[in-house]
């Protein structure tokens, strides 16, 4: 057995040094981290529905609805935890996210029933 201790080995990429990550991570705001992973969820969201520059290349309407449907639920749960100013933005995009769902299915959920409704309530378009 090796007698050296996980913090005495080198920062690597095999092996991150997960002690800096935490105090990193322990610096940011929480506010900051929903609105990180509610823009990475729209991201993903966007490049499923085939609106980025590559279109239909990455086009996948099932994973699509899986991200849309989180970010609403995250942004559902974190409503009181973030100011207006944050989420008023990240609730516009959603419900464009929504709409463009709506737009890209050919075979178009009931109202209520598509992406993250189950939170913001039906979307019409």
């Amino acid at each position: 057995m090796s007698e050296t201790s996980p913090s005495d080995t080198p920062e690597t990429a095999d092996n991150p040094d997960f002690d800096a990550m935490a105090r990193d991570i322990a610096e940011v705001p929480a506010v900051e981290v929903i609105v990180t992973v509610a823009v990475n969820l729209m991201s993903a969201a966007a490049v499923k529905l085939g609106l980025t520059e590559e279109g239909d290349a990455h086009k996948d309407l099932d994973e699509a609805r899986k991200l849309v449907h989180a970010l609403a639920g995250l942004l559902d749960a974190s409503t009181t935890e973030i100011s207006s100013f944050h989420a008023a933005p990240l609730r516009d995009g959603l419900k464009s996210l929504q709409l463009a769902f709506r737009e890209a299915s050919l075979v178009k959920d009931e109202p209520g029933q598509g992406p993250g409704e189950k939170y913001t309530g039906a979307i019409y378009g």
